[in-house]
């Protein structure tokens, strides 16, 4: 089983290694491997289970790392970076050859993100490579928010897990791409479209795609717990479910349920997107047989929030 620890140390002896370390990020845990390493990054598509044409995105310690890994930056680029890095942002760049193909699954684009976890932004300036590091979780499932969360589904596949408590934010990052001086968000996230367009006018929003996607995480079934669940009006569906074991995740309304988790009982958003993955995952593991969830308001991070139901989602009604 893999050792919990805040030993920096001891991560970079093991990646230096080719070994896999699972690292904290404001967003969600992620499983970490040296992103110049062809066989750790092998070792991460085979410990997730992840399928091979799914990109991966690489951390770096600060923009100028970044430009030894890209070119031909965008303006748009640059000016995001100099507003939300460190932060949830991930930016989907010209790739230079030093970047293996498994990373980007042969694409001539790179995920480039700069983590604003302290443990992690220390471990990224105290070696010479950046990680790949995408969620420290089985391919699919929840992400990863707390340390036990990654022991409890990788724990006997990895050596070292870095503790750096409970992710702040949550849900992962936003993904940004440029082409043709067109700005896109293939993936919502921790940063929300509106603070996006707020530094480079109107983006056009590609949530996801069925196969072969062009940037991490954009598979329409994705951050799914192992029972099914149900999207829709919670009240409705629960009096639809009464011959069944349900387990209820609602935004801010306690419906008195028993296995319940609230999201947000503030109505914040901030809160909901914190508490996504840690609800899932408890009603994952209680004696129920079918969730049932609600969609939270469509602003700000609650398009991100809504985007990840969907993709978990068995059925909308």
């Amino acid at each position: 089983m893999a050792e919990i620890g805040k030993d920096i140390s001891k991560a970079k002896y093991l990646l230096k290694q080719g070994k896999l370390v699972a690292i904290p990020t404001e967003t969600v845990y992620g499983l970490a491997g040296n992103a110049f390493d062809s066989d750790a990054i092998a070792s991460i598509f085979s410990t997730k289970n992840r399928p091979s044409f799914d990109p991966l995105i690489v951390h770096v310690a600060g923009y100028g790392h970044a430009l030894k890994l890209t070119k031909n930056v965008p303006e748009f680029a640059e000016n995001l970076a100099a507003k939300y890095w460190p932060g949830p942002l991930t930016l989907l760049l010209k790739r230079k050859k030093n970047i293996p193909d498994l990373v980007t699954s042969g694409l001539d684009t790179v995920g480039i993100r700069m983590p604003h976890h302290s443990l992690t932004r220390k471990l990224l300036n105290s070696i010479d490579f950046p990680l790949v590091a995408p969620s420290a979780n089985p391919f699919g499932y929840v992400s990863p928010t707390t340390p036990h969360h990654v022991a409890d589904q990788l724990g006997d596949k990895i050596d070292y897990i870095l503790d750096g408590g409970d992710c702040a934010i949550g849900i992962e990052s936003t993904i940004v791409g440029f082409e043709n001086d067109q700005v896109t968000v293939h993936r919502l996230g921790g940063i929300s479209v509106d603070d996006i367009e707020q530094v480079v006018g109107p983006v056009k929003v590609n949530t996801y795609s069925s196969s072969n996607p062009q940037a991490p995480g954009m598979l329409q079934n994705h951050y799914s717990p192992t029972k099914p669940i149900i999207l829709g009006d919670i009240k409705k569906l629960i009096e639809e479910n009464r011959d069944k074991k349900i387990g209820v995740l609602s935004y801010y309304e306690n419906h008195h349920q028993g296995l319940e988790r609230v999201l947000a009982p503030d109505e914040d958003l901030n809160t909901a997107a914190k508490n996504l993955f840690a609800h899932l995952r408890w009603l994952d593991n209680q004696p129920i047989e079918l969730i049932i969830a609600e969609e939270v308001p469509a602003k700000g991070l609650g398009l991100a929030i809504n985007d990840r139901l969907k993709r978990a989602a068995t059925k909308k009604n």
